[in-house]
């Protein structure tokens, strides 16, 4: 049995990251800090360009029409690249809850502007506490607090009640009703926003009674999404501190000859492989439609938040002062890895999630 990637996915992954390696340089996530969206729209266009962001769109709409795997490819070389671009948000959640709850019209309407790259879509699920969203009619009032990606995005999908009785209503958030506000975070690349909208127009997506459902398993292929994206991540920060440390010397030789790194390069490579082992398994988990998609998406997150967290923070330690200079990525990858560490909710509430999951499959099985 292969758990490994297929040629043509391996090979969609490598152009990627050709293209990756020449359009997303340093120079361009470092510009994208003082943009006000917090990403790069020559980039955005590019990887549109490219059909990357049609990936998983099927080609009645104007996507590509590839599956969930080759998401999970890209979004590997998204994070290695540390690309100023809200690939899982707009791609990945909110392509596939339009795909899945949407009617054809909604369909046609807003598909090939993910595809193309004129339609950033996010999902905004955390209400403001002062103010919950509420729906009357077809308008929205109320706000919503850190929507990820939501400095950049066009349109939002906004939840609507809780529970089984979760409704989403789609919005445009460039018409009259809707105030965006960025927030300050430690990574301006991928920028949070609180959304609030007044008596702002929406429209219903789904059914009632089968949103709760579809969302629960689409938050679950997020998080193996942004697994993936983590663990570029966590290997980029591997071996820019490995090429370092094969470089830098100290007393007369190379410093990846001391002990004490070569105990770090090897802890960081132990947790990059096992963050891309529990990916795989998320990866498999979410293209086979398997009922362990939320053990697996679980397990992925929490192995992919710990390695780039480790790696992010060693990568930074081996590199000494210089790690701390705008002349290297270092900062970078740190910033990135404790954002994304956040991006789904916090790593303790992944945990705990994971634990809780495994004591009813244990519970089922005896």
């Amino acid at each position: 049995m292969n758990f490994d990637f297929s040629a043509d996915q391996k090979a969609l992954g490598e152009a990627a990251r050709r293209f990756l390696a020449d359009r997303c340089t340093s120079d361009v996530v470092h510009s994208a800090y003082d943009s006000e969206t917090g990403f790069s729209a020559d980039l955005w266009k590019g990887l549109a360009d490219l059909g990357v962001l049609g990936a998983a769109v099927p080609e009645a709409y104007g996507g590509v029409g590839l599956g969930r795997l080759e998401l999970c490819v890209l979004a590997e070389e998204i994070g290695r690249a540390l690309a100023p671009a809200p690939f899982t948000s707009s791609s990945g959640l909110f392509a596939e809850l339009v795909l899945t709850l949407g009617d054809e019209a909604q369909k046609v309407r807003v598909l090939p502007g993910v595809a193309d790259g004129s339609i950033i879509g996010v999902l905004a699920t955390r209400d403001d506490p002062a103010a919950p969203v509420r729906r009357s009619g077809a308008q929205v009032s109320g706000g919503k607090t850190t929507v990820v990606d939501g400095a950049a995005a066009t349109h939002a999908l906004v939840s609507v009640g809780e529970g089984e009785a979760l409704d989403l209503v789609l919005v445009d958030l460039e018409v009259s009703g809707v105030v965006r506000e960025a927030c300050a975070t430690l990574d301006p690349t991928r920028r949070v926003a609180r959304l609030t909208f007044d008596a702002a127009a929406a429209e219903p997506l789904g059914e009632p009674g089968q949103v709760a459902a579809v969302v629960r398993r689409a938050l679950d292929g997020a998080a193996v999404l942004t697994a993936f994206e983590q663990l570029g991540g966590a290997e980029r920060a591997l071996w820019a501190a490995r090429d370092f440390a094969l470089q830098r010397t100290a007393f007369g030789r190379p410093i990846g000859s001391f002990q004490a790194i070569k105990h770090k390069l090897a802890d960081m490579f132990v947790a990059a492989t096992l963050a891309r082992s529990n990916c795989y398994y998320g990866a498999w988990a979410l293209a086979s439609g398997s009922d362990e998609l939320p053990v697996a998406a679980a397990t992925a997150r929490v192995s992919a938040t710990q390695a780039f967290r480790r790696c992010a923070s060693e990568s930074l330690q081996v590199h000494g002062g210089m790690g701390f200079t705008w002349a290297a990525d270092c900062h970078l990858l740190y910033r990135r890895a404790n954002h994304l560490a956040l991006a789904l909710g916090s790593p303790g509430e992944w945990e705990d999630r994971l634990v809780r999951l495994l004591d009813q499959q244990a519970g089922r099985e005896g």
